[in-house]
């Protein structure tokens, strides 16, 4: 088990890893819509702030080896389930495999920095990709 880190993603503000790779499991934290460049939330809008939290989840799955392809299972945390269907526009733009992966959607109470979307994955990479 080893963590994978991307400087095009924000650092982790916490005691856990971007990501994690367990085997040929990759287990990407939760994004928010950081800017990785200022360290900051810079979008206000549901789709500003979902663009960016799937940047750096690519930054991320891309410092693994990978991609949105390789995804198997995301989970999606809204700080208001009125913003499910613009979040669900932007999310499918990202995800354009056949086979999209599992997936769940909450709406919680609060988010981190009162942002209003978080997302986290797990991906599958193959054994001949190497990190």
């Amino acid at each position: 088990m080893f963590k994978i880190e991307s400087e095009n993603a924000p650092k982790a503000i916490g005691p856990y890893s971007q990501a994690v790779r367990a085997g040929q499991l990759l287990f990407v934290s939760g994004q928010l819509p950081i800017n990785p460049a200022t360290s900051k939330v810079e979008e206000i809008s549901i789709e500003g702030q979902t663009r960016q939290v799937l940047a750096n989840i690519k930054a991320v799955l891309e410092a693994a080896g990978c991609g949105f392809e390789n995804v198997v299972r995301a989970e999606v945390y809204l700080k208001d389930l009125e913003d499910f269907a613009s979040m669900n526009k932007i999310y499918a733009e990202s995800f354009t495999s056949e086979v999209k992966p599992a997936r769940q959607a909450l709406q919680v109470a609060k988010l981190p920095l009162d942002v209003r979307v978080e997302i986290s994955c797990i991906a599958y990479i193959e054994e001949d990709e190497d990190v």
